[in-house]
């Protein structure tokens, strides 16, 4: 591919913004609506199709029987796509929001289920919506802990963007005052059931330095103004969330900040354009443009911006990155240092234990919750105490199966309305050390259909996820037992990394050029006029669900390119 491709004057000026971002996801929804509320006129390029708000949800009102195979995968389905089908979402109901395997390839070294969706809102759609605040436990933790390498920027330089995107997106939560979950600005909580209430007390008396709390999610438990103006509702309570809500009731870019940014009058959106590579100009010493490929025609286009965001998703972005060369940067847009690529972590989700636990025969709960609660992060907080580093959250629940019954007909049909026993069961999340070995680039062969290089992933798991893993099975054991369960069964799933859906790093940031690709503003050292404030931006994982942490970054980093630009310093 050439470092240019010639286009009059008139074309160019045609296919030239004040902005381009690269993804319409979490991330790339969230550039896009602060740009665009600056007034700079805004190109989102999506290699996906487009998918409207409501329109675009065509499951999301179906029942169970409606579907030809009441929700379950056809071993068909199963055996062309053995990646995605291992997703909890990724049903009948749901398959067409995720990328199927052999449709775009790429290489595992090591095992790496690396899952997607493209189109327009990207992994938005179908995200678990948990949101939880990182603090300063985790800024530091790299330096305090000596590994990784610093973070740039501390809890303080967040927080006003936390409260920015909480206050927007709507986040239900409780004001815990705990130090290393720090409370945000919520939505009222979503509620105990009556059981959930007899462990927590059971589990906060005993405890000392842990708290079973309410989880936090963006859900509007009670609209605000601000959602009602972008069209949003109460959340009905279905748990049907990874269809698409037509009530706009779960945070999503479709919902939320694409249609804000469209209102402006200054987004322009190009689906069906598969990102080939950034250009940058030797002359000017800066990215100009980006260049695309149409994913049906396979013509190439070049777009010309005076900043680029690149929030294509983790490993996307930094596949982009690394198909970006020229002569002033032969192994990718920015790698001086061959930091590019390295370093990609995740977050620990194998363990799970199930319980059960004596409740009430005569009471139930309402609706179908949409999400879990928390027991935040416990271990090494403060110092080292374990033989393994760092710590992980704690989802937990409790509910009410169906009742067991044989047969079939009318008795069948009114056995199994009655409610069965109480169960409940946790599960980890668990912070992973980045390291140099875990990476990610390019193929020297292989490409995908649109010519590209396919991206080789060799990605695992250490010694100090082995220890981890270890310690939250027997503590999670323990913590369900003093939380009244019985008959309580803990298990390693065995998920191959990729699965938890949080990959993160390749493209970190960092104090020093020579160990990381960013500076504190989500800039490209060596080309500052060129974002990233996806997954691939983040130095450490942390034990929260990160979402609410790209959206902060993000939102922070495109006011400062806002100011930068009016400066004239990304001119």
């Amino acid at each position: 591919m050439p470092d240019s491709i010639s286009l009059d004057l008139k074309g160019k000026d045609q296919h030239t913004y004040d902005a381009i971002v690269i993804g319409s996801g979490i991330s790339g929804g969230w550039a896009a609506k602060e740009l665009c509320d600056h007034g700079l006129k805004t190109l989102i390029l999506e290699r996906g199709r487009n998918v409207l708000h409501k329109k675009d949800y065509p499951t999301a009102l179906r029942d169970p029987w409606e579907f030809a195979h009441r929700l379950q995968l056809t071993k068909k389905i199963v055996d062309e796509n053995p990646v995605v089908s291992k997703c909890y979402a990724f049903d009948e109901s749901a398959q067409h929001f995720f990328v199927k395997d052999k449709e775009h390839p790429y290489v595992q070294e090591k095992p790496f289920d690396w899952i997607r969706g493209y189109q327009v809102g990207g992994k938005s759609l179908m995200w678990g919506r948990e949101t939880q605040r990182w603090s300063d436990f985790e800024f530091d933790g790299p330096a305090r802990d000596g590994f990784a390498t610093d973070w740039p920027i501390r809890y303080k330089d967040l927080a006003p963007w936390y409260s920015h995107v909480e206050i927007f997106a709507g986040i239900s939560g409780n004001r815990d005052g705990i130090e290393n979950l720090p409370d945000g600005e919520f939505l009222p909580p979503w509620a105990f059931n009556c059981v959930e209430e007899s462990m927590r007390d059971r589990f906060n008396n005993h405890y000392k330095n842990r708290r079973m709390i309410v989880g936090r999610c963006a859900h509007l438990t009670e609209p605000k103004e601000i959602h009602l103006k972008q069209g949003r509702g109460k959340c009905q309570a279905r748990n049907l969330c990874h269809r698409g809500c037509p009530y706009g009731a779960y945070f999503s870019s479709n919902s939320s900040t694409l249609p804000w940014a469209m209102s402006t009058g200054n987004l322009t959106i190009r689906p069906h354009s598969v990102v080939h590579s950034i250009i940058y100009d030797e002359e000017k010493k800066k990215a100009t443009g980006v260049r695309v490929i149409d994913a049906a025609t396979k013509e190439t286009t070049e777009y010309f911006a005076k900043i680029i965001f690149l929030n294509a998703s983790c490993l996307n972005t930094n596949l982009i990155l690394l198909n970006s060369t020229s002569r002033r940067f032969p192994k990718g847009l920015g790698n001086d240092y061959n930091v590019l690529g390295h370093y990609v972590a995740f977050q620990n989700y194998r363990g799970m234990i199930t319980a059960d636990i004596d409740g009430p025969s005569d009471k139930y709960y309402y609706g179908r919750r949409p999400l879990e609660m928390l027991i935040p992060s416990f271990r090494n907080l403060r110092k080292q105490e374990t033989d393994f580093q760092r710590g992980y959250i704690t989802f937990w629940a409790a509910g009410r199966n169906r009742a067991e019954a044989e047969g079939i007909g009318q008795q069948y049909k009114e056995a199994i309305i009655e409610a069965g026993n109480w169960t409940a069961y946790m599960s980890m999340q668990g912070e992973v050390i980045p390291k140099v070995e875990n990476h990610v680039r390019l193929h020297p062969e292989l490409k995908d259909p649109w010519g590209i290089p396919q991206l080789v992933t060799n990605v695992s798991y250490s010694d100090n996820d082995e220890r981890m893993l270890k310690d939250f099975l027997q503590q999670g054991a323990e913590m369900l037992e003093v939380s009244g369960c019985q008959n309580i069964k803990a298990s390693d799933l065995k998920w191959s990394p990729g699965l938890d859906i949080h990959e993160m790093g390749g493209c970190r940031m960092g104090k020093d050029p020579k160990s990381s690709m960013l500076n504190s503003n989500n800039q490209l050292h060596a080309c500052p006029n060129v974002f990233v404030s996806d997954g691939a931006c983040m130095t450490s994982t942390g034990n929260q669900n990160p979402s609410l942490t790209y959206m902060a970054l993000t939102a922070r980093a495109a006011n400062i390119a806002v100011d930068r630009l009016k400066k004239g310093e990304l001119q």
